[in-house]
């Protein structure tokens, strides 16, 4: 099957990243403003290095997230590597649930597979938006629920998680939480990669309203295919912690994770297009 992996990468060096980074030029000068807003410090050649690298881990993802639906657990344990797990299960098996917070960032959709890591009889929830496409949404759940897990709309999730707690059956709930929210309705801002950033904070409202654990997915690419994942707890208690405090520091670790391999972020996302909203007496 690893073949069928090396085949697809070559598909990619050849075929699909060229036409999407120098034919169709998907979204070159969104990401391009995204990077030099965020490393004001590089200069413009390191700009275009990370750029290039982007769309080339962006074709691996998309292939790559293809090829997973016919990998075996054991090849993807192969490929995806968690760590700290022991940490994790028993602060799960102590609260009876857990919350991970992860983000557009390297193979996000491989991610799904920590439903093999952690304690046996946990339930894995998968928060998700419906895509406007019918297509592309059927494939996407079909991708993301591969693993055993359940995908969940953001609508529903409150009500499902309550359901699980009365049924008594322990859960982890994946949310990509690095999406840009609407600013009226976002309550934490923080700088973040030199710019002025609001943050969706359903992890911290969800850890906090059922006591769970929230855990950061720190994702490192290895080498092509391969990653590592450190479970870095944010708030093993989230009911002692403060307000934006858990969205504060998925913030920070997030840009640290960025920093450390920035060319595994979602930079065609328009992050930034919606600006802080000035008080009452400013306007």
């Amino acid at each position: 099957m690893e073949i069928g992996l090396h085949i697809l990468h070559r598909t990619v060096d050849w075929l699909l990243y060229p036409t999407l980074y120098y034919v169709v030029r998907y979204r070159r000068r969104l990401v391009r403003k995204n990077l030099r807003n965020s490393f004001p410090d590089k200069s413009e050649k390191e700009v275009r290095q990370i750029e290039r690298a982007f769309y080339r881990q962006f074709c691996d993802t998309m292939v790559e997230a293809i090829y997973g639906y016919w990998m075996d657990e054991t090849e993807m344990r192969r490929h995806v590597v968690f760590h700290n797990t022991e940490e994790v299960n028993r602060l799960i098996d102590q609260a009876g649930g857990g919350l991970f917070m992860l983000a557009h960032y390297g193979n996000w959709e491989w991610m799904a597979s920590i439903q093999s890591w952690v304690s046996p009889g946990v339930t894995e929830l998968n928060v998700y938006r419906r895509l406007k496409s019918k297509v592309f949404d059927r494939l996407m759940l079909a991708l993301r629920s591969k693993r055993g897990g359940m995908c969940v709309e953001k609508q529903r999730i409150l009500r499902e998680m309550v359901r699980m707690r009365a049924e008594k059956k322990p859960v982890t709930v994946g949310l990509l939480s690095d999406q840009k929210p609407r600013p009226e309705v976002t309550r934490t801002w923080t700088e973040f990669l030199h710019q002025e950033t609001g943050w969706l904070d359903g992890g911290e409202v969800l850890g906090k309203k059922f006591g769970y654990p929230v855990v950061y997915l720190y994702i490192r690419r290895v080498r092509r295919g391969y990653y590592d994942v450190d479970l870095r707890v944010l708030a093993a208690d989230p009911k002692q912690t403060g307000e934006g405090e858990i969205t504060r520091a998925y913030a920070r670790i997030l840009e640290q994770n960025i920093q450390e391999q920035p060319e595994l972020w979602l930079w065609t996302h328009n992050r930034w297009k919606w600006p802080r909203p000035k008080p009452a007496l400013e306007r």
